[in-house]
């Protein structure tokens, strides 16, 4: 039996390891990857630590994905450099992931208009998608409308999800206007979460994710089932996170929400089947 790469071992950690084991070898692989890279500059954003260090470790991997593709990657990069070999990824989305992250490292992001939350999402979430749709192996046009479409909605999720976890950072995400159009001035994160018509901006961002799920969904309608069986699986969990976040409301105390693993299996069996 091959041992596991260091990526695949991080990655088991993820919600959605278990979709990703599905896919062929190579593609497997490649994906772990790009889970690996994602999770190593997203826990410099994340990190408590002086904000100059964390400049300077993004800063870092700036240099390390332009020496991967000058063909001189660092050893430990190995695996991404032949990913990017292999599914000739675009070195422009690894830098736009490194450039959302730096968007928390500069200042806590705390109720940002809606064109910032907007490359926000891009950079974050879409550029990880432009990456995954290239190992799915699909078409360019219907891949990058895909990777458009479901990364918003997956991140769009995360952020209602994450309110009281980003708030314990100082961050708050949902959009200035949707705030202002409910009548709550401050941008504090705790005191936004403790508003009484916290209900209102939550649920504009409810009606985004929703929209971008569908848009999502009609472009894998049109597409050969093995090739977004991966995203399939992805948009049908997250969905149904969303669907218990609608739910369970968002007035304080809010339980967390969570997908049991079992649930992602029984989601990854559906579309095998």
């Amino acid at each position: 039996m091959q041992e596991p790469t260091q990526a695949a071992e991080r990655a088991s950690g993820s919600s959605f390891y278990t979709g990703m084991r599905i896919l062929p070898r190579e593609q497997r692989e490649a994906m772990f990857e790009i889970y690996a890279f994602c999770r190593a500059v997203d826990d410099i954003a994340d990190d408590p630590g002086p904000r100059e260090e964390r400049l300077a470790a993004l800063e870092t991997w700036r240099g390390d994905i332009a020496a991967l593709y000058a063909g001189a990657a660092p050893a430990r990069l190995a695996g991404l450099a032949r990913a990017v070999r292999d599914f000739e990824f675009g070195r422009e989305d690894f830098l736009a992931i490194i450039d959302g992250m730096e968007m928390d490292v500069r200042a806590d992001i705390r109720a940002p208009d809606q064109a910032t939350l907007d490359v926000y999402c891009d950079r974050v979430a879409c550029a990880v998608g432009r990456l995954s749709v290239r190992v799915f192996g699909m078409p360019r046009e219907a891949g990058l409308a895909l990777a458009h479409h479901l990364g918003r909605a997956l991140q769009l999720t995360n952020i209602l999800r994450d309110l009281d976890e980003d708030a314990s950072l100082g961050r708050l995400y949902l959009p200035r206007e949707a705030l202002r159009d409910a009548g709550i001035i401050s941008t504090d994160p705790r005191t936004v979460l403790a508003h009484p018509l916290l209900e209102q901006p939550c649920n504009v961002l409810v009606a985004l994710a929703i929209g971008e799920f569908e848009a999502a969904n009609a472009i894998m309608a049109h597409q050969p089932r093995r090739t977004v069986r991966a995203p399939r699986i992805m948009g049908q969990a997250y969905r149904l996170i969303l669907g218990r976040l609608i739910a369970r409301g968002f007035e304080p105390p809010r339980a967390p929400v969570r997908l049991p693993r079992a649930k992602i299996l029984l989601i990854v069996l559906r579309n095998l089947l």
